[in-house]
């Protein structure tokens, strides 16, 4: 084994002794108590979250009504409805040739936003859909079809064929897994982010950090600390989800309630960890070194505000992008580095196909490569500067006293 080998294995095994040390003192400490305690805030922020997702699906394409009519009769309704239009509301409507396919098809088909089928005719007019969708389109496909009719013809009842779902419906309720997944991948990198430097900052405070420089490389110790509060989070993460597995043993019909994301469950919970590992990694990374800077918890609260500034925008920017997966927005999105995992999540929840995920993954980890690598420069160059200055540039005693006992 040559000397750089040796050096990368000396360097592996300290940032382990650092890792198991750092994991230890935080899994019994009160800071772990209250992450556990997290998810009773995420149920006030995930309803701001909510709201915010609800106004931009609203701004998002509205489902269509597919119409299944004779040539003429459709053209006729096509006239009404641009008649109609700016009058009262109405939906959208897509053209579709007596006898292409099927309603039930239509409804789930992926490439077409509808939320009901109109067939039969004019007169008798049949709408197929969800019972919520149909329902509440029912009057208005009656004044379609009477104001197509002419002038003087009553107004046509609209028979009503429900179906399961339809895929205006279904992306409906995976855009609300979306939002609640993206809220709560915020919230756990936010707060572990924090939980990182502040336990730095207390650290440097104590002249800990001194003796682990003294030690080993400080390197080891940035990597270390990274990767003990990764670990720390999968622990949080595990007796979350053994409650809640227990809550829907106890609770059968609460689990037939949650929307099923496009990917399925499994695979979207096994995204959901690997994204939220590379997503904490990147912003833990940022943190330390923000922590590295300060020499006091006001330092640190003053540096670490453009940190945590940026990363709002990037909640926000991922929120806002779910609601039209494909959109100039939404690859931006998923392109930049800090957003990119949130996204990703949101697509998951929306989009069936597996091929951008493997994409993004190797994407974001490239870049979290880059920023750990930077990071650990810039925490070995700068964390023991920003302690108070020592007189006429000597060595601090802790120091001499750890390098006389070695």
């Amino acid at each position: 084994m040559n000397t750089t080998d040796k050096s990368r294995l000396s360097l592996w095994q300290a940032a382990w002794v650092v890792a198991r040390r750092d994991f230890q003192a935080i899994l019994f400490s009160k800071a772990f108590l209250l992450f556990l305690l997290g998810p009773i805030f995420f149920g006030a922020i995930s309803v701001g979250a909510g709201m915010l997702g609800a106004k931009a699906a609203d701004s998002a394409e509205p489902p269509r009504l597919a119409v299944m009519l004779p040539a003429a009769e459709t053209e006729a309704i096509l006239r009404a409805h641009r008649e109609l239009d700016g009058l009262i509301s109405i939906p959208p409507i897509e053209r579709v040739a007596p006898g292409e396919t099927e309603p039930d098809a239509l409804l789930s088909d992926r490439a077409r936003n509808l939320g009901a089928v109109l067939t039969g005719s004019l007169a008798r007019p049949r709408l197929t859909g969800t019972q919520d969708q149909i329902e509440s389109w029912q009057g208005r496909v009656s004044l379609l079809a009477a104001r197509a009719l002419g002038p003087d013809a009553a107004y046509p009842v609209v028979a009503l064929e429900r179906t399961r779902s339809s895929m205006a419906s279904t992306r409906s309720a995976q855009t609300g897994t979306a939002t609640a997944a993206i809220t709560l991948l915020f919230l756990l990198t936010m707060l572990l982010a924090g939980m990182v430097l502040s336990n730095l900052v207390e650290e440097k405070a104590n002249k800990i950090i001194e003796i682990l420089a003294a030690a080993i490389p400080m390197d080891a110790v940035f990597v270390g600390k990274l990767f003990a509060m990764l670990a720390i989070s999968f622990v949080g993460i595990a007796v979350w989800g053994s409650l809640g597995l227990a809550g829907l043993a106890l609770g059968p019909a609460t689990g037939a309630a949650l929307p099923t994301p496009a990917v399925g469950w499994p695979l979207f919970v096994a995204l959901f960890v690997l994204y939220f590992a590379l997503a904490y990694l990147l912003i833990g990374s940022v943190f330390l070194t923000v922590g590295s800077m300060a020499a006091t918890v006001r330092d640190v609260q003053t540096l670490s505000m453009p940190a945590t500034i940026l990363q709002l925008a990037v909640f926000f920017l991922a929120t806002f992008a779910m609601t039209d997966i494909g959109s100039p927005v939404e690859l931006f999105a998923a392109v930049f580095p800090l957003s990119s995992p949130y996204a990703m999540v949101g697509r998951a929840a929306q989009s069936p196909d597996l091929l951008p995920h493997l994409v993004a993954i190797a994407w974001q980890v490239a870049w979290v490569t880059i920023f750990v690598r930077g990071g650990a420069t810039l925490f070995r160059r700068r964390v023991m500067k920003s302690g108070p200055a020592t007189a006429r540039g000597k060595p601090r005693k802790g120091l001499n006293w750890v390098r006389a006992r070695r």
